[in-house]
């Protein structure tokens, strides 16, 4: 093969990934790679296809190598930064991060890769400093709607939606962008939704932008408070992504019911100390159920900051139970880690959360999902504390189903595997409190936002920290918030979304009838 012809083939893979036609492109690749092996340019499209593909491990290994063969190659160091900060694997992220910008570049599709790396270990101001600089090298809004989501984080909202207006100026059809910017604003008239509506009209059945479209068609009809129609665009956005996710509900019974048998409360009993640090503070329960309130409550304390959501916990034990699994969690590493060392898994998570927590004597780690092994976490950190978020089993669910996930809780998209799951999540906390006691406090989101300050207190006491009056300011915090709720916290706790479901009662049949029969509702005398 010539190097014309390689040349040749890497175009056509270029062509074939931007087609999704992964086999294709990555036999392109093998092809070079025979007669090319050091052939950087053929390892970076490996790289890239195994990003769009999500096979993130591949990728990693490719952009591994691109950077081997060449020191200098900016493009590689971030893609590989991207990899890793993907992956949990945050300080790798940081080194090929600070090779990134070590060796310099003027290309805006590489700062905006640079900038998202930051954004996801943190750093919202610097990640918009390199939006800014991209934005301003190319003669498109395309690097516009990176400036809007940090611009968001940042709590800069007028900025966000300009930017936005921007991107749609350019493309209107941008149906993500018309997500994004009803989430930002409450709508007042409907002009939004008939262009949305007719943005919804033209597109083919399957594609994959149609959840965003109908979902953002569904928050301005319930703005208006057009409850009916707001429904059927939720369900209609919940029916797309339902088709475009894979969720294995029979797999989840399973990693559930693992749970519950393996870490019992003579398993916790039995488990030797742990790592003494006492800075984390884990604040656990099901999405949209006010984990991020209670998050900027307690971050309004000038002893605590802000880690985000972080996956280092689920990452520490598959590293210490030796086992992988695209999946968050599973059985299987589960019933491993269960004989894990309790105080090693305690210091590798503390090590491997270094790169994102600051200086603050302690920390919020506020990845929901952490429910799920507490006890493990109660074992590998025994002086942490322990936040769990309660609310309503109908605003709970609801409130899931009508928000459309980035990769996660695909249970979601169908109202009774969501109940089903919420019921699940019950009778697992149930237990989790038997085995761990006072180590847990739950916080119930309704009392919290009718009754702010002695919830506050309550709280703060819990945590062993002195009371400060800006924990009752927390909207006021000017720092970043990188969750769902991003726009919301910059309001102080209001009682809007108590009982918010009972607008759309009539539509929820399936979701209470699974509530009710598990004994999760109060029925009317």
């Amino acid at each position: 093969m010539s190097t014309a012809q390689a040349q040749d083939f890497l175009r056509r893979g270029y062509r074939a990934m931007q087609q999704g036609d992964f086999r294709e492109a990555g036999g392109c690749c093998s092809l070079v790679l025979k007669h090319f092996p050091k052939a950087k340019e053929a390892h970076f499209l490996v790289g890239l296809i195994g990003i769009e593909s999500g096979d993130w491990a591949t990728a990693k290994r490719a952009f591994r190598n691109v950077v081997s063969l060449d020191e200098a190659h900016t493009a590689g160091w971030a893609q590989l930064a991207r990899c890793c900060v993907t992956m949990g694997q945050y300080n790798l992220a940081e080194k090929a991060l600070h090779n990134a910008v070590a060796t310099g570049t003027d290309d805006p599709l590489v700062m905006d890769v640079i900038g998202n790396v930051y954004s996801l270990l943190g750093d919202q101001l610097t990640a918009l400093d390199w939006f800014d600089r991209a934005a301003a090298k190319a003669r498109t809004a395309f690097f516009e709607l990176s400036r809007a989501k940090a611009l968001t984080f940042l709590g800069r909202l007028d900025e966000a939606k300009a930017a936005l207006a921007a991107v749609l100026a350019e493309k209107p059809d941008a149906a993500l962008v018309h997500w994004m910017l009803g989430r930002l604003r409450t709508a007042k008239e409907t002009d939004h939704i008939e262009a949305m509506t007719e943005i919804a009209d033209r597109m083919p059945d399957g594609h994959p932008d149609a959840p965003f479209i109908q979902y953002a068609i569904g928050k301005d009809h319930e703005d208006l408070g057009n409850w009916d129609e707001a429904f059927k665009a939720y369900a209609a956005g919940a029916q797309a992504r339902r088709k475009l996710v894979d969720h294995d509900e029979a797999a989840e019974e399973n990693l559930f019911e693992t749970l519950k048998n393996t870490l019992s409360k003579s398993w916790f009993d039995a488990q030797a100390g742990g790592h003494d640090d006492a800075a984390p503070i884990f604040i656990v329960g099901q999405p949209r159920t006010g984990t991020t309130l209670i998050e900027r409550i307690v971050t309004a304390h000038s002893d605590v900051e802000s880690a985000g959501e972080l996956q280092q916990f689920g990452m520490a034990i598959k590293r210490m139970s030796e086992m992988s699994s695209p999946r968050p969690m599973t059985a299987e590493i589960v019933a491993k880690a269960a004989g894990a060392n309790m105080s090693a898994l305690g210091e590798l998570y503390l090590e491997t959360t270094k790169a994102v927590r600051g200086d603050s004597p302690r920390f919020v780690d506020k990845l929901p999902v952490n429910y799920l092994y507490l006890p493990i976490i109660a074992a590998a950190l025994p002086n942490a504390k322990i936040i769990h978020i309660v609310r309503d089993p109908m605003d709970s669910c609801f409130a899931s189903y009508k928000q459309l996930f980035a990769d996660a809780y695909y249970h979601s998209y169908d109202q009774q595997e969501m109940a089903r799951h919420h019921v699940r999540y019950r009778d697992l906390m149930d237990q989790w409190r038997e085995v761990l006691g006072e180590r847990i406090l739950d916080v119930v989101y309704e009392d919290t936002v009718t009754s702010l300050e002695p919830n506050a207190r309550k709280i703060i006491d819990f945590l062993g920290l002195e009371w400060q009056d800006a924990c009752l300011s927390f909207h006021e915090q000017a720092s970043a918030v990188t969750t769902a709720s991003a726009a919301q916290v910059r309001e102080a706790a209001h009682t809007r979304s108590v009982g918010r479901w009972k607008k759309f009662e009539k539509h929820l049949e399936p979701m209470k009838s699974v509530l009710e029969e598990a004994g999760l509702l109060e029925l009317p005398a």
